[in-house]
């Protein structure tokens, strides 16, 4: 208590200086989370949303993105106006949604709807990082599944891009649910012989990256973005070791294999063009490939043919049997 007092008496009196500083307009300014600089957002938004200091990649609204990379007008939304429901009763959770409903101008996280790219049609679904950190829930799911399943009646490919913080713990195993049904319809889409590009961005985590993400034909990446299940801090704390530098990046998954290509963002549009003009199904290369599976699937009915005879031919004559092993489409070891 002396001391206390002692430390009172002998304080010095600090007094608050006010600084008038100049009223700056909203929106005027961004700062950048790579490098802490303060950068004109007129000078990040004709730079792709990059960093003009540093290069860092700042996170892309939807419609912005959509802008982008489709052809000029040529995006059509669809399958907007779903309600989202709150299956737990979460206290907050529907105002929460509505209130980022006014704010955002979206009805949920992910936007979906018919463009062209390059000339080539495409079905697109965009996720917004700004709506719960673009969490799918089951509305998110529906969108995606349906712009899927639309995709495969057109017999045009799919591209999606990724933004997530996984899974919405508001609406518990209704949003788990969705990474079966996405999953299953692309796995539909996929047997139909359609395409599916896959492009991640900044960060992609959670049951988004343990269903649609990971399944592209096609995967693409933003560069540095974090992209996995668990985040590192997370994976840390559980096995009680240091992660590698850059673990979880999209460098550190295209060398180990898990996606295909890093694109800069002012080279998405001619990539996916090119990707996509590659893939066209009335290409002479698309019939060409066409007609070998054909080819190859009606030899592989013959020797399954053959297996069948020489499988019945026991009940046969020797010389029976004779005739069935100097067929020339005689199966082979890797078939049976």
């Amino acid at each position: 208590m002396k001391f206390q007092r002692l430390f009172k008496k002998n304080r010095k009196e600090y007094t608050t200086v006010k600084v008038n500083t100049s009223n700056v307009p909203d929106g005027l300014l961004r700062k950048c989370k790579k490098c802490s600089s303060i950068v004109l957002a007129e000078d990040v938004k004709n730079n792709n949303y990059i960093c003009p200091k540093c290069g860092g990649y700042f996170r892309v609204h939807a419609y912005r993105r959509i802008e982008m990379v489709v052809d000029k007008d040529s995006f059509e939304p669809m399958f907007e106006g779903l309600n989202t429901r709150n299956p737990l009763k979460m206290k907050g959770y529907e105002a929460k949604v509505q209130a980022l409903r006014d704010k955002t101008g979206l009805d949920e996280a992910v936007t979906t709807g018919r463009a062209t790219i390059g000339g080539n049609s495409v079905a697109i679904a965009v996720c917004d990082g700004r709506f719960l950190m673009a969490s799918m829930g089951e509305v998110v799911g529906e969108k995606i599944a349906k712009t899927v399943e639309y995709a495969t009646k057109e017999n045009i490919p799919v591209i999606i891009f990724a933004c997530s913080g996984g899974a919405r713990m508001q609406e518990g195993m209704v949003s788990l649910m969705q990474m079966a049904k996405t999953s299953a319809a692309l796995k539909r889409h996929s047997e139909s012989g359609n395409l599916y590009i896959s492009v991640l961005t900044d960060p992609t985590t959670g049951g988004v990256t343990a269903s649609f993400a990971m399944l592209g034909d096609i995967i693409l990446a933003e560069p540095k973005a974090l992209i996995g299940f668990a985040g590192p801090r997370v994976i840390e704390q559980t096995i009680g070791q240091k992660l590698p530098k850059g673990f979880q990046r999209s460098e550190f998954l295209l060398e180990h294999g898990f996606i295909d290509e890093i694109v800069e963002r002012k080279d998405l549009r001619n990539r996916l063009t090119t990707i996509l003009t590659l893939h066209k199904k009335d290409d002479k290369s698309y019939t060409d490939n066409f007609n070998i599976k054909k080819e190859k699937s009606t030899m592989a009915q013959k020797k399954r043919e053959s297996i069948k005879m020489i499988t019945e031919s026991v009940k046969k004559s020797a010389w029976d049997r004779v005739l069935a092993s100097r067929m020339n489409d005689r199966p082979i070891a890797s078939d049976y």
